[in-house]
């Protein structure tokens, strides 16, 4: 019998038509093999068509485990390249960040400054106010008696310039550096000091806060001398001698 007219070849010669073309170099292995086979043997050792199918998947197993590999290693890269982006991202956004926060901290510390400065000029602007406002007193015996009489009258202390100067001229001339080295009071170590003649305990008692604390200063003399005038007489216009 002729290799043509073998049942098992007229078969597969059927389905080869229907194998695709990545599945040839199968088929040419089992067709080697079947040339091989005695041409009187047995229908029963003919080669089926599913034998060929069964193998014909081998061929395709190493291009689909090639194709699998290439997606992994595609997957992994664009894993790589989105972590890199978003790295990039976050760094970008985190020096964004600290960016704003230090023009937020500049922009604080300016307005701190500049109301430092405000406040600084409107206070030197209220001293200057206040300096012009504030009275300008001559250094004499008028400028002292008139300084001690607004001084009086912040504190509600009785007297007058008239009743103030009569007093001074005959206690001490108007000379602020007047001390009593000869009565009872010197005797007993506390001379009379001052335009208006006060000793000390008496000057230490009836002294008024925000004059000096000094007996030969004339407007604390006058201030503390008409204090005590008027808690003992009712007020220095009163007082026409020694008191």
């Amino acid at each position: 019998m002729s290799a043509s007219r073998t049942p098992g070849f007229s078969r597969l010669k059927k389905n080869h038509k229907k194998l695709s073309l990545a599945g040839v170099a199968a088929i040419g292995a089992v067709a080697v093999a079947f040339s091989a086979v005695p041409s009187n043997a047995s229908p029963a050792k003919t080669v089926e068509p599913q034998a060929v199918a069964a193998v014909a998947p081998v061929a395709w197993g190493g291009k689909q485990a090639a194709g699998t590999l290439q997606l992994g290693i595609n997957d992994q890269l664009t894993t790589i390249e989105l972590k890199a982006k978003a790295d990039a991202a976050a760094a970008k956004a985190q020096a964004a960040a600290a960016a704003k926060a230090k023009a937020a901290a500049a922009a604080k510390a300016k307005a701190q400054a500049e109301a430092a400065a405000k406040k600084r000029a409107a206070a030197k602007a209220a001293a200057s106010r206040a300096a012009a406002r504030k009275p300008v007193y001559a250094n004499n015996l008028d400028g002292w008696i008139r300084e001690a009489l607004d001084i009086m009258k912040k504190h509600n202390i009785p007297g007058t310039y008239e009743g103030i100067h009569r007093n001074i001229m005959r206690e001490s001339s108007g000379n602020p550096n007047a001390i009593n080295n000869w009565d009872i009071n010197a005797i007993n170590g506390v001379p009379s000091i001052g335009l208006l003649q006060v000793i000390k305990p008496t000057f230490d008692a009836y002294h008024i806060p925000g004059t000096k604390k000094s007996q030969w200063d004339p407007v604390a003399n006058i201030v503390a001398a008409c204090n005590y005038a008027a808690d003992r007489y009712g007020s220095m216009d009163n007082v026409n001698s020694a008191y």
